[in-house]
């Protein structure tokens, strides 16, 4: 069976989507692979994510992809997410796939995101 192990992203914001998704509690470290670009890769967790710059032939990133992460503390979060003006697409509310919200990063992605249940 297969399981993903790196999830990488690509945009001409690099600083300000590493400011994004380091809001959401991902830890970056900001490196390079030999002569690559210099990028963020996140430190901890699994899949890896990384925010790399666009390739030079492409000019607009991929705003279809769909992330989706879990959180403690979803309500905190939000209120987080808004001083910092982030958009929030849906705000949190409980579904069938549990207590979540949907926000939106700054190439347009929409990013599920979901409280994790506290353990008894």
């Amino acid at each position: 069976m297969a399981h993903i192990n790196l999830i990488v992203i690509k945009t001409d914001k690099l600083k300000e989507q590493f400011e994004f998704y380091s809001a959401l509690g991902i830890q970056f470290d900001h490196h390079r692979h030999g002569s690559g670009p210099f990028h963020f890769a996140s430190v901890t967790g699994n899949p890896i994510i990384e925010i790399n710059p666009l390739p030079k032939n492409i000019l607009q990133p991929d705003s279809t992809t769909r992330l989706g992460f879990s959180v403690e503390n979803l309500d905190m979060l939000i209120q987080d997410l808004k001083s910092r003006g982030i958009t929030i697409v849906t705000e949190p509310s409980q579904s069938e796939w549990g207590y979540g919200a949907l926000i939106q990063d700054l190439d347009g992605r929409k990013i599920e995101i979901t409280e994790t249940k506290a353990q008894l």
